[in-house]
């Protein structure tokens, strides 16, 4: 992240303009109500800035700010509305479910109807469209596996063992070209996007960053385990085919290489790791702490709705002709001609 982003209200404006100065103690004071917390730019946003203090930080920000009490009291009151939108939106489960059980309810919720994203961008995108989708996704794809990484020292035995299989491909085996953030940041350079780590955080809206933020909530914190684990359960099992078809999508326009292998690599990756995450991973975990069941199987549920409301609204502005981020890409954020010229070259 080049440059910071530009505030979306009150909070994120004080956010901004604390973090810009050295650490010190924050006033808490008045924190401005909001409407629908999954939906609301300002807290997004703030919460966003809030988690990335813990990954990549932020321009020209004092790192001791990360651990700073005052703001992590402002995160915990963000988490807490932003929590509070979660359980409004997805009760948790109450039905009890056992490890023998997982798999079937985790394939169950990966096999419901969703708005059809992908199919649309296999047959229909434009070129401007797969554009703006990689704008939306690399608020994550940047930082691919990191925040389910946060889970690693949580967990001991089999589900130990088989999160850090699956994050062991994420990461390119050892390979830092086959890093698979790594492989997003070529398949936007392919197309002419900038591939640089945080580029297009003032594009991308409230529905895009709440699927970036509940990763963030899940993996930070101890207690929602059990959620981190069913949210990247359910994550591997409904990615493979979907990456198929921006694959083809991107194919469908001419382009190859380095625009489709991330894509291509997740077609066989997350095929091998579907089993692993559900009975392995998942199973495990609640052979061991069969308590945690209920946060687990919500963990998957509110990734199900998160990325529906999200697939919802772009479908939702492609077809009402507009963009789907906070504004159109302009001319020297994006490079349409040039990325056509290198598929056809």
């Amino acid at each position: 992240m080049n440059r910071a982003p530009a505030p979306r209200g009150q909070i994120s404006e004080r956010l901004l303009e604390a973090l810009g100065a050295s650490p010190h103690e924050l006033e808490l004071e008045a924190i401005p109500a909001t409407g629908d917390a999954l939906a609301d730019e300002d807290l997004q946003l703030s919460l966003y800035l809030c988690y990335e203090l813990h990954y990549r930080g932020l321009p020209d920000v004092d790192e001791e700010w990360e651990w700073e009490p005052s703001l992590l009291a402002l995160r915990a009151e963000l988490e807490r509305r932003f929590e509070r939108a979660l359980l409004d939106a997805v009760p948790m489960p109450t039905r009890p479910t056992g490890a023998d059980e997982i798999d079937v309810i985790l394939r169950g919720i990966s096999e419901r109807e969703s708005p059809p994203l992908s199919t649309y961008v296999r047959s229909s995108a434009s070129l401007e469209q797969i554009m703006e989708f990689l704008v939306h996704r690399s608020a994550y794809q940047l930082k691919e596996a990191d925040p389910h990484s946060w889970a690693i020292p949580r967990l001991s035995g089999e589900p130990k063992a088989a999160l850090i299989e699956i994050q062991a491909d994420e990461y390119g085996g050892g390979r830092s070209d086959w890093i698979h953030a790594e492989l997003f940041a070529r398949a936007m350079q392919a197309i002419g996007l900038d591939r640089s780590y945080g580029a297009y955080l003032n594009l991308i809206p409230a529905v895009t960053l709440v699927t970036v933020n509940l990763m963030s909530l899940f993996g930070l914190h101890r207690r929602w385990r059990g959620a981190i684990v069913g949210h990247l359960a359910l994550f591997e099992m409904t990615s493979s085919i979907p990456n198929r078809r921006y694959g083809d999508g991107l194919r469908r326009l001419g382009l190859g290489g380095d625009a489709t292998l991330f894509f291509d690599e997740h077609v066989e990756a997350d095929a091998v790791h579907e089993n692993i995450a559900a009975v392995d991973l998942a199973g495990g975990l609640l052979r061991q702490e069969p308590q945690l069941a209920p946060s687990l199987v919500w963990g998957a549920e509110t990734l199900a709705c998160l990325d529906a409301r999200w697939a919802g609204w772009v479908l939702d502005c492609w077809r009402a002709g507009r963009s789907s981020l906070l504004r159109p890409l302009e001319d020297g954020e994006a490079d349409v001609t040039g990325s056509a010229a290198l598929s056809a070259s």
